[in-house]
């Protein structure tokens, strides 16, 4: 029964998880409130913090599994993509106690992991299977063949669905992170209320720089014009007022464009493929909407619908350890000298 202990730094978040064959026992994460006053995550502050936090959080995932540190065959950690500072924290404590322990280093690919998620609870999809991974820096529809063999068939070209609706919250005014705040409101409004374009853009790429713009042009103009003219440019107490005498509608308007223009692609996809497991992955997995849109559509097109528990969607050690997991079964054995790299391709 292979035990791992799985470190994840990618981001803002610390956390540590031990996997025992296949079950994750514990999965602890500490989070950074210090990012909130400046309305997005500071890479320096980040990396302090995860200097501060690694070791108790490690400490914590032991204890909770009730593992000892003698008891671990493998140290598995986000090798890419994230802050690189980040990344190094968590890579460096990990090289580091796997060698003093003389124990396997797994490298584990972060957005990888978003998808093997779905591999943690009892009930999980069948090889090969449909992945839609959205989070605050990716956008992707992935197709698993393995635990180890997956390729991406569509992906964002501009910017993440992610980064559509914490930018969204943003120009509405909201704090930080945003998003989640946008799916509060969104389940108060009418999500037919305003007309947001989606991109026409053919195959299974997405895009939503020009998404972003349009609600931008919205805001500017109080609802009058998506087209940037001066003539149309509303004052700011002109913008304030319509933004907050209309504001859940806004939200369930720019959420539900978000989650169709996902969904119509991981349609298309699921059509081109012939599969029927889909799975649902990434930060943004957590969104109700969302979430309650994929089940729906899997329920109209018959297909076997898979979604992480709330815990395993953003960013955590779970998903690091059970990626790890699969990777120790091939005996996948990565180098102290394995780098780590902020925007690694897989």
């Amino acid at each position: 029964m292979p035990t791992i202990l799985a470190i994840e730094s990618s981001c803002d978040e610390t956390s540590a998880a031990i996997c025992r064959d296949g079950l994750v026992l514990s999965n602890f994460i500490a989070t950074q409130s210090v990012h909130e006053q400046y309305g997005g995550v500071v890479p320096e502050l980040a990396s302090r913090a995860h200097m501060q936090n690694i070791v108790p959080v490690v400490d914590k995932a032991l204890k909770e599994a009730g593992c000892l540190l003698s008891e671990i065959d493998a140290v598995a950690f986000t090798q890419s993509p994230g802050l690189i500072g980040s990344l190094l924290v968590g890579g460096q404590f990990a090289r580091s106690l796997a060698l003093a322990l003389g124990k396997t280093l797994i490298a584990v690919h972060h957005m990888q992991a978003h998808v093997l998620a779905n591999l943690i609870a009892d009930s999980k999809p069948s090889f090969p299977f449909l992945c839609l991974t959205v989070s605050g820096g990716h956008t992707q529809i992935v197709l698993c063949e393995s635990p180890t063999r997956m390729k991406v068939i569509g992906e964002t070209i501009d910017d993440a669905a992610g980064e559509a609706f914490d930018k969204s919250a943003k120009l509405l005014g909201l704090p930080y992170p945003g998003g989640p705040l946008i799916d509060k409101y969104a389940k108060q409004g009418n999500p037919h209320r305003f007309s947001f374009p989606e991109p026409q853009l053919t195959g299974l790429n997405f895009s939503f720089s020009g998404l972003k713009t349009s609600i931008l042009y919205f805001l500017q103009n109080a609802g009058k014009s998506h087209v940037y003219k001066e003539t149309f440019t509303a004052s700011e107490d002109e913008k304030q007022a319509f933004i907050s005498e209309n504001l859940a509608d806004i939200c369930a308007s720019v959420q539900h464009r978000i989650i169709t223009i996902l969904l119509n692609k991981l349609k298309k996809a699921a059509v081109e493929t012939g599969i029927k497991d889909i799975c649902l992955a990434g930060g943004v997995s957590a969104n109700s909407g969302l979430r309650n849109a994929f089940e729906d559509l899997g329920k109209k097109y018959g297909w076997n619908t898979f979604i992480p528990a709330f815990e395993y969607c953003t960013d955590n050690a779970g998903m690091i350890a059970i990626t790890g997991y699969y990777k120790f079964l091939e005996g996948v054995s990565d180098p102290l000298s394995v780098p780590t790299s902020a925007r690694a391709e897989w």
